[in-house]
């Protein structure tokens, strides 16, 4: 087992999961995946802003409710330029729906990237999210695998790094029981 694989398998909890392995080690995968449509809300944060990110969720559902629209998967976030405490993170609070042909002043309309993404399921706490980020990264860097990023402006821009967040708060509260699905698009 080399050093990375190592951390996973150290970082990561065991998990129902089908790509479990017979150790009980959940690997990153490699997964092709169609365009995609969704919703969202564009909003710039530092990290100590983020609860103005959060409540957009909500914001997002009743717009859904209003419009007669369902939504057809997880939210999530889709990250275009990381940031931090001090840094402003770019990025959309989005809801996939079956055909994003709409929008209106604050909501806008997008598709998701085609391509090949490296997945990897956190569980725990999204605070904690950040180590299994850098781990697929580390991951996909072994593995001589190039995600779809670019600098521009002295910023480095995503061309899709999503998480999804497959738990629902209504059902399980405890936020270090959750489970997040992080996709990052490979580079083509």
């Amino acid at each position: 087992m080399n050093k990375i694989d190592e951390k996973i398998s150290q970082h990561i909890p065991l998990q129902d999961n089908p790509t479990e392995n017979i150790q009980g080690i959940v690997e990153p995968r490699i997964e092709a995946r169609a365009k995609r449509s969704y919703i969202a809300i564009p909003i710039e944060v530092t990290l100590t802003e983020w609860d103005k990110v959060n409540a957009l969720f909500a914001e997002l559902f009743e717009w859904l409710t209003q419009k007669g629209v369902q939504p057809n998967g997880a939210p999530f976030f889709r990250y275009w330029v990381l940031g931090d405490n001090k840094e402003k993170f770019k990025l959309e609070v989005g809801i996939p729906v079956v055909n994003a042909t709409f929008g209106d002043e604050r909501v806008i309309a997008g598709t998701t990237p085609e391509g090949k993404y490296v997945i990897l399921d956190h569980k725990g706490h999204p605070d904690q999210i950040h180590e299994t980020f850098n781990l697929l990264e580390d991951w996909s860097d072994n593995r001589g695998l190039t995600l779809d990023k670019k600098i521009a402006d002295n910023e480095e821009f995503w061309g899709g790094r999503f998480e999804y967040y497959l738990t629902d708060p209504a059902i399980e509260p405890d936020l270090n029981k959750w489970s997040i699905e992080i996709a990052v698009k490979i580079k083509e």
